[in-house]
């Protein structure tokens, strides 16, 4: 994602724009049924990586007993070619799986919100213009099938999990919008952000926020009450770079033990382990997939080659920073 170099477009143009449609409330969370698993992997931001994908069932089939796997939107991206969004899509509706920004534009007869991703005001015009480019060629290929995209439809906006004792949300962008973005790691860090923090956890009754939307990571702990920690964590993306210099995507795993996989970080919270697990693809074969769908000069090519290739300018300490203050 860019940071703005030129001046911003009105804030209601489609890109910018939050959907009434997409607000839930931490209610709906709290009202979710829950869904028991001892290990639970969280998979943001696939962007439709078909090698993100085989390494994530990969690391799912390494596992002691298979975990439960929850794809939390924006599954679909770069998939564009037919073959490879029937692919993507396939395989992840064998799965649970919540509604992304992308997902819910697929069946938007008015494409009032462009991509739905509702960039804040610190997102470059032209990185907003060209996702609204990218998800109308991804819409077109949608529209070539309509049995899936009947079943992406059907998908709901939240999920609630019950990993042990510990109870999470899983959402896609924060606790009250599906493209919310006071998941960021900016915005967990305000101090002026306590109190809707405390708030929502109280209100959603979870231990656990995961989230993605932003495409950066995050894990920040929340002082919930007197003797009570609340986590979110917020894989920022499954098929793309996380971290400067690492071409490795990044996914969530909630389970009763640790990870038997090499992790970015793990912490302990209501019982559980939470770990954010990089997701090392075979990096030189997506390349190759984005640029035969997506060739120098693409709108896709412009907003993110240079990211898929070298990584944003990100550190991985920046994600882990511990929240300031109680």
């Amino acid at each position: 994602m860019s940071h703005a170099t030129r001046p911003i477009d009105a804030p209601g143009l489609p890109g910018r724009t939050c959907p009434l449609r997409y607000r839930y409330g931490p209610a709906a969370i709290a009202r979710a049924v829950p869904r028991p698993a001892g290990t639970l992997y969280v998979v943001g931001g696939l962007y439709g990586n078909l090698p993100a994908l085989a390494e994530i069932e990969g690391l799912a089939a390494a596992e002691t007993q298979a975990p439960t796997l929850c794809f939390n939107g924006d599954f679909n991206w770069f998939n564009a070619a037919d073959a490879d969004f029937a692919e993507v899509n396939r395989r992840v509706l064998g799965h649970d799986a919540v509604l992304g920004n992308v997902e819910a534009e697929l069946d938007s007869a008015t494409g009032d919100a462009g991509c739905g991703c509702a960039y804040p005001d610190s997102v470059d015009a032209g990185v907003v213009e060209r996702s609204n480019l990218i998800h109308a060629r991804l819409k077109a290929t949608a529209a070539r099938h309509p049995a899936l995209r009947a079943r992406i439809a059907a998908l709901p906006m939240v999920a609630r999990y019950e990993v042990g004792g510990c109870r999470v949300g899983v959402v896609h962008g924060d606790a009250e919008s599906l493209a919310g973005w006071r998941f960021d790691a900016a915005a967990l860090d305000d101090a002026a952000q306590r109190p809707w923090q405390r708030e929502m956890f109280d209100a959603a009754e979870v231990d656990v926020f995961a989230s993605t939307h932003t495409c950066l990571p995050a894990l920040r702990r929340v002082a919930v009450g007197p003797g009570r920690e609340g986590l979110v964590v917020n894989n920022g993306a499954a098929g793309m770079p996380n971290f400067k210099g690492d071409l490795a995507g990044l996914c969530t795993r909630i389970a009763l033990t640790p990870s038997p996989h090499p992790v970015v970080q793990e912490v302990q919270v209501a019982g559980v382990h939470v770990a954010l697990l990089p997701l090392r693809f075979d990096a030189g074969r997506w390349q190759r997939e984005f640029l035969a769908q997506w060739p120098a000069g693409s709108a896709a090519w412009l907003s993110y080659f240079d990211r898929i290739t070298r990584g944003p300018a990100y550190l991985p300490q920046q994600a882990m920073a511990p929240q300031a203050g109680p």
